[in-house]
């Protein structure tokens, strides 16, 4: 792809987001289309931009001419441009709100009024732009949507997850302490709810003419994703969940099973898929056995279910289980990132976009979007922007003034 054509090319969004919850979402939206117009600070992004070791960056630092950023930074702020506006200079605050004004949505993740205090926060914005949209992630939500006891505090995705339960219920079944996600989950997901809120709020803009402000708390949307530990302990019997291993703890087979050259995931609840898969490890007495209990007696037996199905497992190579067992038995080999790379399924659905670096520097591979459109096209058209790439363009577009030293 060379240009927006995704379906929210009619949108506007001024991303003042840092770090990764932030940029994720509205990586999202500039996928979809929407032009997303980075407004940095002087020195950048603190944590996006700053020099990373060799190993970390997409290529050496020798060879990174041009490029003032590592792979972090590209993966989530692809498809935006860059304008540094200094918030501590009167001239680049009223730059800022003329931007605003003529946009559609504003977002940020900074803590609780800052930016209300250097004087273009929601309100400051609203007065001149009654429809704009006004999204923010905070850890524990903002006050103008619900006090919270926590809001003055600092939160990182670590945070947001062990508060949220996730930690509690990840990690090795006999563990009462939990392992934190290897992903950012704690991040990304509220950034994902937060592009959701940016979309709908801007819809009811455009039919009411009135905008809204709105937040997404990191530790909400963590309860969020986590809902099966809120519903399992309203009930009468009030069970806290703990942490699941690599079995589910409600369905048997039901998890990751161990083979000679890494592992699978299979899971199999049903009679339909228990009597294939026990044919498949040549255990017909299993099917006997089993054909006519409930499942959940298999669960009630699960200690026997599972020593079976990684007793086969064992033996065979994630490839011999996929061969035998794929599209008859829901499963799939646990990939590393070598493993997706080379996956056909992730070519066929173009889920690595490709982008080229300036000057010499090689093209780096990103993920593309997983939301496909078959009237609309979204996806990766353009690399992360150099800091202020596109100050020049982005002034003349929206009629600001130039830089104060210009």
């Amino acid at each position: 792809m060379s240009e927006r054509t995704g379906p929210l090319k009619d949108i506007v969004v001024i991303d003042c987001t840092v770090a990764l919850a932030g940029p994720f979402g509205t990586s999202m939206l500039a996928d979809l289309g929407a032009d997303v117009i980075k407004v940095e600070r002087p020195e950048g992004d603190a944590r996006g931009r700053l020099p990373l070791p060799p190993d970390y960056a997409p290529i050496s630092a020798d060879e990174q001419a041009g490029v003032d950023h590592g792979g972090f930074f590209e993966s989530i702020n692809r498809n935006k441009r860059s304008i540094v506006l200094d918030f501590k200079d009167a001239r680049d605050r009223e730059s800022f709100l003329s931007l605003c004004a003529q946009a559609d949505a504003v977002v940020e993740n900074m803590r609780p009024g800052v930016m209300d205090r250097l004087g273009i926060g929601y309100d400051s914005i609203r007065a001149r732009n009654p429809a704009i949209v006004y999204g923010c992630i905070r850890g524990f939500g903002d006050p103008r949507t619900g006090q919270s006891p926590y809001a003055d505090w600092p939160a990182y995705d670590m945070i947001a997850q062990a508060m949220g339960g996730l930690v509690h219920v990840n990690g090795p079944a006999d563990d009462s302490i939990g392992y934190p996600c290897g992903v950012s989950v704690g991040d990304i997901y509220p950034g994902t709810l937060l592009a959701l809120g940016v979309i709908s709020a801007v819809h009811h803009a455009r039919a009411s003419g009135e905008g809204q402000f709105f937040d997404v708390a990191m530790y909400d949307a963590m309860i969020a994703l986590c809902e099966t530990l809120t519903v399992n302990y309203s009930y009468p019997n009030g069970r806290v969940l703990g942490a699941t291993g690599r079995h589910h703890t409600d369905l048997t087979p039901f998890g990751i099973y161990p083979t000679r050259d890494g592992a699978v995931a299979i899971a199999c609840p049903g009679g339909e898929h228990w009597e294939v898969l026990c044919v498949a490890m040549g255990r017909d007495d299993l099917v006997a056995e089993e054909r006519r209990t409930h499942r959940s007696l298999r669960v009630h037996d699960r200690a026997r279910v599972e020593a079976a199905v990684s007793a086969w497992t064992s033996s065979q190579t994630k490839q011999q289980v996929i061969d035998l067992l794929g599209g008859l038995v829901p499963c799939g080999p646990v990939n590393t990132a070598a493993d997706i790379y080379n996956d056909p399924h992730v070519e066929a659905r173009d889920m690595i976009a490709h982008v080229q670096l300036p000057g010499e520097n090689p093209a780096v591979g990103i993920f593309n979007s997983p939301l496909k459109f078959t009237g609309t096209r979204a996806g990766v058209y353009r690399r992360a922007p150099n800091l202020d790439e596109h100050a020049a363009e982005i002034r003349e577009q929206f009629g600001l003034p130039g830089r104060a030293e210009d």
